[in-house]
Protein backbone atom coordinates (compact mmCIF):
# COMPACT_ATOMS: atom_id res chain seq x y z
CA UNK A 1 0.00 0.00 0.00
CA UNK A 2 1.32 3.15 -1.15
CA UNK A 3 1.04 6.62 0.85
CA UNK A 4 -0.36 8.51 -2.16
CA UNK A 5 -3.49 5.95 -1.46
CA UNK A 6 -4.08 6.81 1.93
CA UNK A 7 -4.30 10.71 0.76
CA UNK A 8 -6.42 10.39 -2.04
CA UNK A 9 -9.08 8.83 0.64
CA UNK A 10 -8.70 11.37 2.72
CA UNK A 11 -9.62 13.66 0.02
CA UNK A 12 -12.65 11.77 -0.74
CA UNK A 13 -13.61 11.72 2.31
CA UNK A 14 -13.49 15.37 2.82
CA UNK A 15 -15.31 16.08 -0.53
CA UNK A 16 -17.75 13.33 -0.52
CA UNK A 17 -16.89 13.46 -4.87
CA UNK A 18 -15.14 11.22 -7.31
CA UNK A 19 -14.97 13.89 -9.03
CA UNK A 20 -14.34 17.04 -6.39
CA UNK A 21 -11.46 14.94 -4.84
CA UNK A 22 -9.68 14.59 -8.42
CA UNK A 23 -9.80 18.49 -9.03
CA UNK A 24 -8.64 19.08 -5.29
CA UNK A 25 -5.70 16.65 -5.77
CA UNK A 26 -5.46 17.81 -9.58
CA UNK A 27 -5.57 14.11 -11.24
CA UNK A 28 -8.21 12.82 -13.30
CA UNK A 29 -11.37 10.65 -11.30
CA UNK A 30 -9.44 7.69 -13.30
CA UNK A 31 -6.74 8.02 -10.93
CA UNK A 32 -8.69 8.77 -7.03
CA UNK A 33 -10.60 5.58 -8.62
CA UNK A 34 -7.46 3.22 -8.72
CA UNK A 35 -6.22 4.19 -5.69
CA UNK A 36 -9.33 3.38 -4.15
CA UNK A 37 -9.33 0.21 -5.99
CA UNK A 38 -5.64 -0.49 -4.07
CA UNK A 39 -6.48 0.13 -0.75
CA UNK A 40 -10.01 -1.70 -0.81
CA UNK A 41 -7.70 -4.46 -2.46
CA UNK A 42 -5.17 -4.27 0.51
CA UNK A 43 -7.58 -3.96 3.29
CA UNK A 44 -10.21 -7.30 1.10
CA UNK A 45 -13.10 -4.59 2.34
CA UNK A 46 -15.75 -2.18 0.09
CA UNK A 47 -14.51 1.10 1.55
CA UNK A 48 -17.34 3.58 -0.05
CA UNK A 49 -20.68 2.87 -1.55
CA UNK A 50 -21.41 5.10 -4.65
CA UNK A 51 -25.19 6.45 -4.70
CA UNK A 52 -26.73 9.26 -6.91
CA UNK A 53 -25.90 12.24 -4.04
CA UNK A 54 -22.16 10.85 -4.09
CA UNK A 55 -20.41 8.66 -2.02
CA UNK A 56 -21.20 7.40 1.76
CA UNK A 57 -18.32 5.34 3.52
CA UNK A 58 -18.74 1.41 4.79
CA UNK A 59 -18.39 0.44 7.88
CA UNK A 60 -14.33 -0.76 6.95
CA UNK A 61 -14.50 2.83 4.83
CA UNK A 62 -15.34 4.91 8.08
CA UNK A 63 -12.85 2.87 10.42
CA UNK A 64 -10.00 3.33 8.03
CA UNK A 65 -10.72 7.29 7.63
CA UNK A 66 -10.77 7.54 11.79
CA UNK A 67 -7.26 6.67 11.30
CA UNK A 68 -5.61 7.48 8.25
CA UNK A 69 -5.66 11.16 8.76
CA UNK A 70 -3.66 10.33 12.04
CA UNK A 71 -0.98 8.42 10.35
CA UNK A 72 -1.02 10.99 7.66
CA UNK A 73 -0.08 13.70 9.77
CA UNK A 74 2.09 11.85 11.77
CA UNK A 75 3.94 11.13 8.32
CA UNK A 76 4.08 14.58 7.65
CA UNK A 77 5.65 15.19 10.82
CA UNK A 78 8.50 13.17 10.74
CA UNK A 79 9.46 14.68 7.25
CA UNK A 80 9.62 18.16 8.32
CA UNK A 81 11.77 16.87 11.25
CA UNK A 82 13.83 15.11 8.80
CA UNK A 83 14.19 18.53 6.90
CA UNK A 84 15.00 20.28 10.13
CA UNK A 85 17.76 17.95 10.42
CA UNK A 86 18.53 18.80 6.85
CA UNK A 87 18.62 22.43 7.74
CA UNK A 88 16.47 23.51 4.77
CA UNK A 89 14.70 26.00 7.09
CA UNK A 90 11.32 25.12 5.25
CA UNK A 91 8.03 23.04 6.57
CA UNK A 92 4.91 23.61 6.89
CA UNK A 93 2.29 24.91 9.86
CA UNK A 94 -1.09 24.76 10.51
CA UNK A 95 -2.60 27.67 12.59
CA UNK A 96 -6.34 27.70 13.37
CA UNK A 97 -7.68 31.15 14.90
CA UNK A 98 -10.76 31.95 15.92
CA UNK A 99 -12.48 34.68 14.63
CA UNK A 100 -12.15 37.21 11.92
CA UNK A 101 -10.90 39.47 14.60
CA UNK A 102 -7.95 37.75 15.51
CA UNK A 103 -7.23 36.95 11.96
CA UNK A 104 -6.84 40.64 11.00
CA UNK A 105 -4.69 41.37 13.86
CA UNK A 106 -2.44 38.26 12.93
CA UNK A 107 -2.28 39.24 9.07
CA UNK A 108 0.72 41.72 9.28
CA UNK A 109 2.19 39.36 11.62
CA UNK A 110 1.93 36.44 8.83
CA UNK A 111 2.87 39.07 6.29
CA UNK A 112 6.00 39.77 8.20
CA UNK A 113 6.88 36.25 8.99
CA UNK A 114 6.87 35.08 5.07
CA UNK A 115 8.96 37.38 4.50
CA UNK A 116 11.75 36.08 6.92
CA UNK A 117 10.99 32.27 5.96
CA UNK A 118 9.73 32.08 2.65
CA UNK A 119 10.26 28.30 2.56
CA UNK A 120 7.32 28.11 5.38
CA UNK A 121 3.91 27.62 4.20
CA UNK A 122 1.12 28.32 7.11
CA UNK A 123 -2.01 26.95 6.54
CA UNK A 124 -4.68 29.43 8.34
CA UNK A 125 -8.28 27.92 9.93
CA UNK A 126 -10.83 30.32 10.78
CA UNK A 127 -13.03 28.63 13.62
CA UNK A 128 -14.74 28.83 16.70
CA UNK A 129 -12.07 28.61 20.37
CA UNK A 130 -13.46 25.14 21.11
CA UNK A 131 -13.07 23.69 17.58
CA UNK A 132 -9.46 25.44 17.49
CA UNK A 133 -8.05 24.01 20.90
CA UNK A 134 -9.69 20.48 20.07
CA UNK A 135 -7.59 21.05 16.51
CA UNK A 136 -4.18 21.54 18.54
CA UNK A 137 -4.82 19.10 21.51
CA UNK A 138 -5.66 15.95 18.60
CA UNK A 139 -2.79 17.21 16.52
CA UNK A 140 -4.71 18.69 13.47
CA UNK A 141 -3.03 22.20 14.23
CA UNK A 142 0.18 23.01 15.44
CA UNK A 143 -0.68 26.18 17.07
CA UNK A 144 -3.93 28.36 17.81
CA UNK A 145 -4.43 31.68 18.54
CA UNK A 146 -7.73 32.39 20.28
CA UNK A 147 -9.92 34.88 22.63
CA UNK A 148 -12.31 34.13 24.51
CA UNK A 149 -11.13 30.85 25.56
CA UNK A 150 -11.49 28.55 28.39
CA UNK A 151 -8.25 27.14 29.79
CA UNK A 152 -7.26 23.31 29.03
CA UNK A 153 -4.35 21.35 31.01
CA UNK A 154 -3.78 19.96 27.42
CA UNK A 155 -2.82 22.85 26.37
CA UNK A 156 0.89 25.05 26.37
CA UNK A 157 -0.28 28.66 26.84
CA UNK A 158 3.11 30.60 25.14
CA UNK A 159 2.17 33.83 25.21
CA UNK A 160 -1.19 35.98 27.09
CA UNK A 161 -2.18 38.84 26.22
CA UNK A 162 -5.25 40.97 27.95
CA UNK A 163 -7.23 42.64 24.83
CA UNK A 164 -10.13 45.58 25.65
CA UNK A 165 -13.11 45.62 23.23
CA UNK A 166 -13.77 49.24 22.90
CA UNK A 167 -16.46 51.12 21.09
CA UNK A 168 -14.95 51.99 17.68
CA UNK A 169 -16.22 54.91 15.31
CA UNK A 170 -16.18 57.49 13.00
CA UNK A 171 -14.53 60.88 13.84
CA UNK A 172 -17.66 62.92 13.05
CA UNK A 173 -20.35 59.99 15.04
CA UNK A 174 -22.04 61.58 17.92
CA UNK A 175 -19.88 59.42 20.65
CA UNK A 176 -16.52 60.64 19.06
CA UNK A 177 -16.70 63.37 21.25
CA UNK A 178 -17.12 62.02 24.34
CA UNK A 179 -13.95 60.92 26.80
CA UNK A 180 -15.45 57.62 28.14
CA UNK A 181 -18.46 55.86 26.79
CA UNK A 182 -20.88 54.30 28.98
CA UNK A 183 -23.11 51.33 28.44
CA UNK A 184 -26.23 53.73 28.00
CA UNK A 185 -24.68 56.29 25.86
CA UNK A 186 -23.72 53.20 23.65
CA UNK A 187 -27.21 51.77 23.25
CA UNK A 188 -28.44 54.81 22.22
CA UNK A 189 -26.72 54.30 18.63
CA UNK A 190 -27.02 51.27 15.97
CA UNK A 191 -24.18 48.87 16.82
CA UNK A 192 -23.04 46.50 14.49
CA UNK A 193 -21.25 43.16 15.79
CA UNK A 194 -21.73 39.07 15.68
CA UNK A 195 -24.35 37.22 16.99
CA UNK A 196 -24.76 35.14 19.84
CA UNK A 197 -22.49 32.33 19.11
CA UNK A 198 -19.58 34.98 19.34
CA UNK A 199 -18.19 35.40 23.31
CA UNK A 200 -17.95 39.05 22.55
CA UNK A 201 -21.48 39.84 22.13
CA UNK A 202 -22.53 37.36 24.78
CA UNK A 203 -19.84 39.81 26.95
CA UNK A 204 -21.80 42.54 25.76
CA UNK A 205 -25.15 41.28 26.64
CA UNK A 206 -23.57 40.59 30.36
CA UNK A 207 -22.54 43.54 31.10
CA UNK A 208 -25.54 44.89 30.12
CA UNK A 209 -27.47 42.99 32.64
CA UNK A 210 -25.15 43.48 35.43
CA UNK A 211 -26.13 46.87 34.58
CA UNK A 212 -29.77 46.21 35.03
CA UNK A 213 -30.09 46.54 31.72
CA UNK A 214 -31.79 44.72 29.06
CA UNK A 215 -29.50 43.48 26.03
CA UNK A 216 -30.06 46.17 22.92
CA UNK A 217 -31.62 45.26 19.90
CA UNK A 218 -28.25 45.35 17.70
CA UNK A 219 -29.01 47.20 14.30
CA UNK A 220 -26.44 44.77 12.35
CA UNK A 221 -25.54 41.63 13.20
CA UNK A 222 -22.83 40.53 11.00
CA UNK A 223 -19.73 38.09 11.51
CA UNK A 224 -17.61 40.12 8.62
CA UNK A 225 -15.39 42.57 9.80
CA UNK A 226 -15.23 44.22 6.77
CA UNK A 227 -18.68 44.95 6.66
CA UNK A 228 -18.21 46.35 10.41
CA UNK A 229 -15.93 48.71 9.50
CA UNK A 230 -17.47 49.65 6.22
CA UNK A 231 -20.54 50.80 8.47
CA UNK A 232 -18.39 52.27 10.94
CA UNK A 233 -16.40 54.71 8.40
CA UNK A 234 -19.57 55.69 7.02
CA UNK A 235 -21.00 56.85 10.84
CA UNK A 236 -23.62 54.57 10.22
CA UNK A 237 -22.68 52.33 13.51
CA UNK A 238 -20.64 51.81 16.59
CA UNK A 239 -18.41 48.62 17.01
CA UNK A 240 -16.99 47.23 19.81
CA UNK A 241 -13.70 45.68 18.86
CA UNK A 242 -9.81 45.70 19.92
CA UNK A 243 -8.22 48.67 18.88
CA UNK A 244 -5.49 46.50 17.20
CA UNK A 245 -8.03 45.23 14.91
CA UNK A 246 -8.44 48.64 13.27
CA UNK A 247 -4.64 49.49 13.59
CA UNK A 248 -4.49 50.71 10.23
CA UNK A 249 -7.99 52.89 9.84
CA UNK A 250 -6.57 54.49 13.29
CA UNK A 251 -3.51 55.71 11.79
CA UNK A 252 -5.35 56.91 8.98
CA UNK A 253 -7.79 58.60 11.07
CA UNK A 254 -11.08 57.12 9.16
CA UNK A 255 -12.09 55.58 12.33
CA UNK A 256 -11.21 56.11 16.35
CA UNK A 257 -12.02 54.33 19.48
CA UNK A 258 -13.01 55.86 22.95
CA UNK A 259 -13.07 53.79 26.02
CA UNK A 260 -16.06 52.81 28.25
CA UNK A 261 -16.68 54.14 31.89
CA UNK A 262 -14.97 52.11 34.46
CA UNK A 263 -17.05 49.40 35.33
CA UNK A 264 -18.60 48.60 32.04
CA UNK A 265 -14.90 47.60 30.65
CA UNK A 266 -14.81 44.12 28.14
CA UNK A 267 -11.80 42.47 27.92
CA UNK A 268 -10.40 39.33 27.54
CA UNK A 269 -7.05 36.73 27.10
CA UNK A 270 -6.23 36.26 23.81
CA UNK A 271 -3.72 33.00 24.19
CA UNK A 272 -0.92 31.90 21.73
CA UNK A 273 -1.39 27.82 22.80
CA UNK A 274 -0.26 24.96 20.97
CA UNK A 275 -0.15 21.09 22.77
CA UNK A 276 1.85 19.83 25.44
CA UNK A 277 4.49 17.49 24.76
CA UNK A 278 5.83 16.47 21.53
CA UNK A 279 8.57 18.58 20.35
CA UNK A 280 7.52 21.15 17.43
CA UNK A 281 9.17 20.85 14.32
CA UNK A 282 11.23 24.41 12.81
CA UNK A 283 8.61 25.62 11.20
CA UNK A 284 6.19 25.71 13.98
CA UNK A 285 8.71 26.47 16.58
CA UNK A 286 10.00 29.72 14.70
CA UNK A 287 5.97 30.74 13.64
CA UNK A 288 5.86 30.39 17.45
CA UNK A 289 8.33 32.66 18.52
CA UNK A 290 7.52 35.33 15.78
CA UNK A 291 3.88 35.53 16.43
CA UNK A 292 4.63 35.55 20.63
CA UNK A 293 7.10 38.57 19.71
CA UNK A 294 4.65 40.48 17.44
CA UNK A 295 1.77 39.76 19.98
CA UNK A 296 3.46 41.26 22.66
CA UNK A 297 5.09 44.37 20.80
CA UNK A 298 1.97 45.33 19.26
CA UNK A 299 0.09 44.49 22.28
CA UNK A 300 2.17 46.71 24.50
CA UNK A 301 1.94 49.34 21.85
Amino acid sequence: MQIEALIYFNELVRSRSMRKAAEALGVSPMAVSRQLENLEAYFNARLIERGARGIALTPAGALLAGRSEAVIRDLESARQVIDDLRGLNAGHVSLHVNGAVINAILAPALAEFYALYPAISIAVTVTSAEVALNAVTTGEADLAVTMFSPLDARIETLFSLSVRHDPVMSPDHPLANMQDISLEAVRAHAIAMPDRAFSIRRDFDDRQRQAGLEPVEIAFTTSSLELQKELARRGTAVLILPAMTVARELADGQLLTRPFVSGAEIASDMRLVRAEGPTPTFAAERLAEFLEAFLREHGNA
